[in-house]
């Protein structure tokens, strides 16, 4: 795939925080998508779709097959990468690793989830390798609650930030959730956009539920004071 064709397909990484930040379009234990519907207790299963019959060629070895799951699924698995590195060279390449893996293991695919859970979940691990690979703290246990912090009576873990929805700036609120810190940057898109529970956040990345809500919550309020920024300075002109 070339650099141009990821520019085109890729999905405004705002578009998606933005509409999140208003829900969580995603729950439960699948994290993406839904579980593929099967048949009813006594009815004959229904024929397999066109997607079905790709992925099963797909796992047969059939590279035109594998061809049109890329062409599918690149645009999200693109998006994805990008959105937690925020960097554009690294989603790129990240995003040839993933596929690169889910050619690897599509023969694994048992059918369990839906096989979009199934990549978006792949991807994510591939993007955490990376991360831990480069030898990135996550989660930064020295940012522990303070007791002591003007925002400490006031905060509600876990609870959703009317406050960051509304008419905002895409450009700003872009700049902002690339701006800030890998692991603040992670569990907000994990949980904000991407639609994880805090215990699926907590398995993901090897740390407490605790840990990932109070990393949110930070990450909500260093966005909070990055798009009030721009407001004031244009009050004082």
């Amino acid at each position: 795939m070339s650099n141009s064709e990821l520019h085109s397909s890729q999905t405004h990484p705002l578009s998606a925080a933005s509409n999140a930040l208003e829900d969580n379009a995603l729950s439960g234990s699948t994290g993406t998508g839904a579980d593929q519907d099967g048949a009813q207790p006594g009815q004959p299963a229904p024929p397999p779709t066109e997607d079905q019959l790709i992925l099963a060629r797909a796992q047969d070895g059939d590279h035109a097959a594998f061809a049109q799951i890329y062409a599918t699924h690149k645009r999200r698995v693109y998006s994805l990468c990008l959105r937690m590195l925020g960097n554009i060279a690294e989603a790129e390449d990240l995003t040839q690793e993933a596929f690169l893996q889910l050619h690897r293991k599509i023969a694994t695919f048992r059918g369990d989830s839906a096989f979009s859970t199934w990549l978006h979940r792949l991807t994510i691990n591939v993007v955490l390798m990376h991360l831990r690979r480069k030898g990135l703290n996550l989660i930064s246990l020295d940012e522990a609650q303070d007791p002591t912090s003007e925002h400490g009576p006031h905060r509600s873990f876990g609870a959703q930030d009317t406050r960051l929805a509304g008419t905002l700036d895409r450009m700003t609120l872009e700049k902002a959730v690339e701006d800030l810190p890998a692991g603040y940057r992670l569990i907000f898109v994990l949980h904000d956009i991407e639609g994880y529970e805090h215990n699926e956040i907590a398995s993901l990345l090897d740390c407490s539920i605790g840990n990932s809500k109070s990393q949110l919550h930070k990450a909500r309020m260093k966005l909070r004071d990055a798009l009030r920024a721009p407001a004031v300075e244009e009050a004082a002109k």
